[in-house]
């Protein structure tokens, strides 16, 4: 599965890209807290991306430009529900664009393709969340069309 739109191909990630994924993840302050780039690569990012390339319904989806680099990625996973009367919904999460690509319209790009995707496998709705200090984030999102809905909690474990 890929499809190119301008000058950059939306595709499943591979292995290849797990550093770049990773540092895209921690170049930001959030994600600077939270993921590390040593080197080796922690053996949990490697087990999570064999995990999520096993399961047919989560898909890590990477932005690539014509020099074969990772240059976005994000996370779509599908879930079956008992609401709506079983109906299927996507979750987008960890969505990153390598800090020299914003602005380009990639971001853009890859989550309209996101959302059609999310529409050939007949959900009812696409959720994301982003965190409340994302301000850029949400206000981006808004323009794509989603609502906050909803408040969002969480428990950390």
């Amino acid at each position: 599965m890929s499809k190119s739109i301008g000058s950059v191909q939306f595709r499943f990630a591979e292995a290849r890209d797990l550093k770049a994924i990773v540092g895209m993840l921690a170049d930001d302050p959030l994600g600077a807290q939270r993921e590390s780039l040593t080197e080796p690569m922690l053996p949990a990012y490697v087990k999570a991306f064999e995990a999520i390339d096993q399961d047919p319904n989560i898909e890590l989806i990477v932005a690539e430009d014509p020099q074969g680099l990772a240059v976005a990625v994000l996370q779509l996973t599908f879930t079956p529900s008992i609401t709506h009367q079983g109906a299927w919904r996507a979750n987008i999460e960890g969505v990153r664009l390598a800090c020299e690509r914003r602005g380009s319209g990639i971001g853009r790009q890859l989550l309209n393709w996101t959302i059609d995707r999310v529409r050939q496998r007949n959900c009812f709705v696409v959720q994301l969340t982003t965190d409340k200090q994302r301000t850029d984030a949400q206000r981006f999102y808004n323009t794509l069309g989603f609502v906050a809905t909803h408040e969002g909690m969480k428990l950390k474990l």
